[in-house]
């Protein structure tokens, strides 16, 4: 990588997009407190388990999907497991490998964190730009990502 000072505009563009990613993720999680809801990284978890469908995911698998280090993913597998939100299943092939898969209540939990996540990026998104401006917004992104999304 090459030392290159960045312009103003990207300086300004960074730190736009940095305070409100923040900002986004801190209304959603002060939202499900108030609904005495668990943290939006429960429902990343659950989410990408229940998308797996009924094979689930090995781990190191979940841990490619989510936000989460790899020691937070494994500390909220355990307390996800203790609440019955998620089950450990041993793979055949592998004495010590392992298989989560999101169970009933996994399911449930997802549901009602989707209902106040949900609120929040209609609210947040939605309620205040347009169709377009979000296709836009989007494909820009996309842009941003390593490596870059096509459009």
């Amino acid at each position: 990588m090459t030392k290159k000072s960045p312009s103003l505009e990207a300086i300004a563009a960074w730190a736009r997009l940095v305070r409100v990613s923040r900002q986004l993720v801190e209304r959603t999680e002060d939202a499900l407190k108030a609904n005495r809801l668990p943290p939006l990284a429960w429902y990343d978890v659950l989410h990408e388990l229940a998308e797996a469908g009924e094979g689930g995911l090995r781990p190191f698998e979940l841990i490619d999907r989510v936000l989460l280090a790899q020691y937070g993913v494994s500390r909220l597998l355990a307390r996800l497991e203790a609440d019955g939100l998620v089950e450990k299943l041993p793979v055949s092939d592998d004495g010590r490998g392992q298989t989560v898969r999101i169970t009933a209540s996994g399911r449930e939990m997802r549901r009602r964190i989707w209902a106040v996540y949900g609120a929040c990026i209609a609210d947040r998104m939605d309620g205040r730009l347009s169709a377009q401006d979000l296709k836009i917004f989007a494909r820009l992104l996309g842009r941003l990502r390593d490596p870059p999304a096509s459009d």
